[in-house]
């Protein structure tokens, strides 16, 4: 069954890891499920948005050296982006004390 495989004359390499079998049991459950199918629809889009505001601008590229800065820098930019989110949502500061406006005002 070999020649059916490749053609490569060093044959092939199949490696198998350790949660194999997880991983192959998540991905049937994500296949049959209509349940975790209905839960990957309603979540994916707001972590798809999330993921595009993150780096938007050319913010895709690392701009430090060094894990501690990177790690500084996204944790800043996370916070802004929550921040505006906030205030978009209608965040105020009044009398010494931070109000978010009530859904349908």
């Amino acid at each position: 069954m070999r020649e059916r495989c490749t053609k490569a004359k060093a044959g092939r390499i199949l490696t198998i890891r350790p949660h194999h079998d997880l991983q192959t049991a998540a991905r049937h459950q994500a296949a049959t499920d209509p349940g975790w199918q209905a839960d990957y629809r309603r979540w994916r889009p707001p972590v798809e948005r999330a993921v595009a505001w993150l780096v938007h601008h050319g913010n895709r590229r690392l701009r430090y050296r060094g894990t501690l800065k990177n790690d500084t820098w996204l944790h800043t930019r996370a916070a802004a982006l929550n921040l505006r989110r906030l205030i978009n949502l209608g965040l105020t500061h009044t009398s010494g004390t931070w109000h978010l406006a009530p859904s349908g005002a």
